[in-house]
């Protein structure tokens, strides 16, 4: 099986080393980014399947790494982790096209199993409209992949 290229993204280092470090125990390497700036770079230079986000950093904010990143990237599952988060910021990310939204601190297990989620939906996507443009169905593979835009 492919590894799911993972990107992490918060500005709390520690936090975040430490949370690479446990998934990578779990056979889940993945990328460490510091910063929205940092994140927008990564999924630009080397486009991962699934981000695990957090929404306050300073600089560019993670919602605004959302927007940017669903608009260029859509097939990249977003996942928000957040310390800040809200009813309110939960609706916005949603709305935003993420794929899901959890609030630190969160097990281990629920999160990778999270990611690991994100990434079948993202291949399965991909999969289905590969068969419909095989069978030259190309209106139908377009409007698949399209719904990922949403």
């Amino acid at each position: 099986m492919k590894k799911i290229k993972l990107l992490l993204v918060d500005d709390e280092e520690n936090f975040v080393n430490t949370l690479s470090e446990r998934l990578k125990m779990r056979d889940v390497p993945s990328r460490v980014v510091y910063s929205g700036e940092e994140a927008l770079e990564a999924v630009a230079s080397d486009e991962p399947d699934v981000v695990v986000l957090d929404l306050r950093m300073p600089g560019i904010d993670g919602m605004e790494v959302l927007r940017k990143v669903r608009a260029a990237k859509p097939d990249v599952r977003i996942i928000i982790l957040t310390g800040h988060g809200t009813d309110a910021t939960e609706e916005e990310a949603k709305k935003l096209g993420a794929f899901h939204y959890h609030k630190k601190p969160v097990e281990i297990d629920e999160l990778l199993g999270t990611v690991k989620k994100a990434y079948r939906e993202k291949m399965e996507d991909a999969m289905v409209a590969a068969t419909f443009a095989q069978a030259g169905a190309f209106e139908e593979a377009q409007q698949i992949l399209d719904e990922d835009k949403e």
